[in-house]
């Protein structure tokens, strides 16, 4: 549990960016099995990833054309 608050994660299915280093992936090494770890170019903002997750909705809106 220390290890997880150390790192950031409070909660379930919170995302944090980290910038690469030893002591980060030393962190992550002792709780691999419940981290989801990936590498990005740059962080994304809170909009980007609410939109992200969010599931698509299985049906499309389509708008009437002008005539």
């Amino acid at each position: 549990q220390g290890v997880l608050k150390a790192l950031g994660l409070s909660r379930r299915m919170k995302t944090v960016f980290y910038p690469v280093s030893s002591e980060v992936a030393g962190q992550i090494m002792r709780v691999k099995e419940l981290v989801h770890v990936e590498e990005v170019d740059e962080p994304l903002t809170q909009y980007e990833l609410g939109k992200e997750r969010k599931p698509d909705p299985g049906y499309y809106v389509e708008t009437k054309v002008a005539t």
